[in-house]
């Protein structure tokens, strides 16, 4: 599975809020039945949660969106079908927001 590739949220009941996830974990442990991802939320919903460092705000099918670093979780790969897309060309300021969230520059 590529890293940065985004997929259509699984759990109905949270696709409301957060319509995609975004696969952030690196390729090469592709051996584990889990995959780290992140919530894309909409921008509308969680304008007050943006920081600038920490929730990178993305424009995806013309949907303005929160990468919600704080909200890193796994998930099992099996739930994350065909992407949908990919925010691979935004790698550095993902990579950014990580780095913030983990050791804080």
């Amino acid at each position: 599975m590529p890293q940065f590739d985004i997929y259509a949220n699984p759990n109905k009941k949270s696709r409301s809020a957060y319509p995609f996830i975004i696969d952030i974990q690196s390729n090469l442990i592709d051996e584990l039945t889990t995959r780290i991802v992140a919530p894309l939320a909409l921008y509308k919903k969680f304008k007050d949660e943006e920081l600038k460092k920490l929730t990178p705000r993305v424009s995806y099918k013309e949907q303005e969106l929160l990468i919600l670093i704080p909200q890193i979780t796994s998930m099992p790969a099996n739930l994350l079908k065909e992407p949908v897309g990919t925010l691979v060309h935004l790698r550095d300021e993902i990579v950014a927001a990580l780095d913030f969230a983990i050791i804080g520059i």
